[in-house]
C-alpha cells in the first residue's frame, strides 16, 4: 500500500546563472520528492521558477523544514505553500487565446477583465515583447489557456472576443485546445 502524496508549491527567484535548474531539481530529488509541474524563465537578469513538487509526508515535511537554508546557499529567494491536487472540472472546454499588438499599458488587464466578467477561468498565461521586423516597433504577445463553461455559447463568446480585440486594435484568435 503506497503512502498518500502531498504537494508543495515552491516559487524561487534569483540572479540567473548556469546550473540553477540542476541545483534545484537535485535538491528536490534529495528529499525523495518529484517535480510534477513547473514553469521556469529568465526575466531580465533574474531566473524565476514556480513548481509543484510531490512526495510522501516525510519527504515534503523535510523539504519544507530545510528548503530555506538550502536555497539560501544557491542565492535564491523562495516562497513555499502546501497545496492539494486540483479538481478537474468536466463542465468546461479548454481554449487557447493568442493576442499580438503594439505594446501599450493595460492589454493584460483588459483581456483578463473580458474573461473575468464572463466567469471564465484563466489557467495559464504567458506574455512577452519583441521588436517587429523591419520597423523595430515594440510588439506585445500574449498566449493563454482558458476554461470556458460548456453552457456558454462558444460562437457568441468568440464573436464578442474578436469584437473586443478589434475595438482595441489587437490581433487575436481563440481556438479549442488541441
Amino acid at each position: 500500500m503506497s503512502q498518500a502524496q502531498n504537494n508543495l508549491v515552491i516559487t524561487a527567484l534569483g540572479s540567473d546563472r548556469p546550473g540553477i535548474v540542476n541545483d534545484l531539481s537535485s535538491l528536490i530529488a534529495s528529499h525523495q520528492c518529484s517535480i510534477v509541474d513547473s514553469r521556469m524563465t529568465v526575466l531580465g537578469g533574474e531566473f524565476a521558477i514556480i513548481m509543484m513538487v510531490s512526495g510522501n509526508e516525510d519527504g515534503i515535511q523535510e523539504l519544507e523544514n530545510k528548503l530555506s537554508a538550502e536555497v539560501e546557499a544557491l542565492n535564491l529567494t523562495t516562497i513555499i505553500k502546501r497545496t492539494s491536487g486540483r479538481e478537474t472540472c468536466h463542465d468546461t472546454i479548454a481554449y487557447i487565446t493568442e493576442v499580438i499588438a503594439i505594446d501599450n499599458p493595460g492589454i493584460v488587464s483588459d483581456i483578463a477583465g473580458f474573461f473575468s466578467a464572463r466567469k471564465i477561468n484563466i489557467d495559464d498565461l504567458t506574455t512577452g515583447t519583441y521588436a517587429a521586423p523591419h520597423t523595430g516597433t515594440q510588439m506585445f504577445n500574449l498566449t493563454m489557456r482558458v476554461n470556458i463553461p460548456s453552457a456558454q455559447s462558444l460562437s457568441q463568446l468568440k464573436d464578442d472576443f474578436i469584437q473586443f480585440c478589434d475595438d482595441r486594435n489587437l490581433d487575436s484568435s481563440i481556438e479549442p485546445l488541441r
